[in-house]
């Protein structure tokens, strides 16, 4: 590892690309999107047909809980045995990718690949770690993740970690010096995907990056930046994939507890590998998460709502206001004085608590054109939720903490990282 890099948590990674393959059918998107929508990933297995493909080695969140989840994630590793056996990857030692995705809007989101040290990582509230959370972590979500991660031998990211960097000091200067990179991938994703091209730094371009990741993780600069002078540093906030990473982080430790001290330097499973994009990237817009829950009474569950909290009511109003929408109608409902921050905090709060205690499922939807298809079925319900301003994400997360779990995603379903570089992790 390079000592320009030491200390700051991001670091070059021996980086497996895929080669002497179609790359538009390699590449699928990240394992956590479309889960109410099953149709999306049988068109993917339609395209992909028998060609080489990460969707072999990835686990689409919606059969986590299948009934053959077991077999479906023995067949992952041994794909994932017989693709590095084969050849199927090329390896580029000690690297950082950088990243040009053109979305299907025609903007170019930039980013940089390389591997986090999941020691300066943590997602336990009351922590205050190099690298954070931005959501709140549901326990109940890792162990099934643990058991795809555990004993494969190589990972796929869909991480992507976000740094506060105004004055686009670390990513945009490699914009204008790609014809002194190694060209990589140039090609077309899938289900309106976009475009992916990325080039492989130097030498010298990796030192530049260190020096201006240190410019922004000096304590001075950091401490001026947000207003506080007591809070331990904080460098790097986790955009999308919370919980991938904290599965990572549980397999790491893991390991350690099946290792001696002096060897957790080199196990492999101490890094993960993730994508870094500037949060103040044009490009990236941050979307709503909105909520429905399948299987409820729509009627008894607005009802509930409205007894939960003192003073709610029908109609928009000051406070927080949850628009829902069912086979009946839409509508407004709104609190009164919440104690959340965020009206995703009250309506998550009140949907757990409602859970414990009634039938129905809630799952996490990105894009109100889908909540309004699905909410208007029979028995569901579905919440609109309003967008979180980007800037406010540090600050918050710094003073307060971890957000609610699906607070905000960065951009549409579609506009999700896909799996295209890997990492061997045994």
């Amino acid at each position: 590892m390079k000592d320009w890099f030491e200390g700051l948590g991001f670091y070059p990674a021996d980086i497996l690309l895929p080669q002497n393959c179609d790359l538009t059918k390699w590449a699928v998107v990240a394992c956590d999107q479309y889960t109410s929508q099953p149709e999306y990933w049988q068109r993917v297995e339609k395209t992909v047909g028998g060609a080489p493909s990460s969707l072999r080695l990835v686990l689409p969140e919606g059969c986590l809980e299948g009934p053959n989840v077991e077999t479906d994630i023995m067949e992952i590793n041994n794909t994932m045995s017989h693709y590095l056996r084969e050849g199927r990857f090329r390896m580029l030692e000690d690297s950082l990718i950088y990243v040009e995705r053109r979305l299907e809007s025609g903007q170019i989101r930039r980013g940089l690949v390389g591997m986090v040290d999941l020691e300066q990582y943590e997602y336990e509230a009351g922590t205050h770690p190099l690298i954070r959370a931005t959501e709140g972590t549901v326990m109940s979500r890792i162990p099934p993740r643990v058991a795809v991660r555990k004993n494969a031998p190589m990972e796929l990211p869909h991480a992507m970690l976000l740094t506060d960097d105004p004055d686009r000091t670390v990513i945009e200067p490699l914009s204008e010096e790609k014809e002194s990179m190694e060209p990589l991938y140039d090609f077309e994703l899938m289900e309106h995907g976009g475009h992916l091209s990325g080039w492989r730094l130097s030498e010298g371009q990796q030192a530049d990056v260190a020096a201006a990741l240190r410019v922004l993780a000096d304590s001075e600069v950091f401490h001026a930046r947000y207003g506080i002078w007591n809070e331990p540093l904080m460098l790097f906030a986790v955009g999308d994939g919370n919980h991938s990473l904290a599965t990572a982080k549980e397999c790491y430790e893991w390991q350690k507890r099946l290792t001696p001290p002096e060897e957790w330097d080199t196990l492999p499973a101490r890094y993960a590998l993730a994508e870094l994009v500037n949060l103040h990237d044009d490009s990236l817009e941050f979307e709503p998460i909105h909520r429905i829950v399948f299987g409820a009474e729509p009627a008894a569950l607005l009802n509930a709502l409205l007894t939960a909290f003192p003073g709610a009511h029908y109609g928009p109003g000051k406070g927080h206001v949850l628009r829902y929408i069912h086979a009946d109608g839409t509508g407004d409902i709104t609190i009164p004085n919440p104690t959340a921050h965020l009206p995703v905090g009250t309506l998550q709060s009140f949907l757990d608590d409602y859970l414990k205690g009634h039938s129905g499922r809630i799952d996490y939807i990105h894009g109100a054109d889908v909540v309004r298809q699905l909410a208007a079925r029979p028995g569901n319900v579905g919440f609109l939720l309003p967008a979180m301003c980007k800037e406010e994400l540090f600050p918050t997360v710094i003073h307060d903490g971890a957000l609610p779990r699906k607070t905000f995603s960065m951009g549409e379903a579609q506009d999700k990282r896909f799996y295209l570089e890997g990492r061997k992790i045994r």
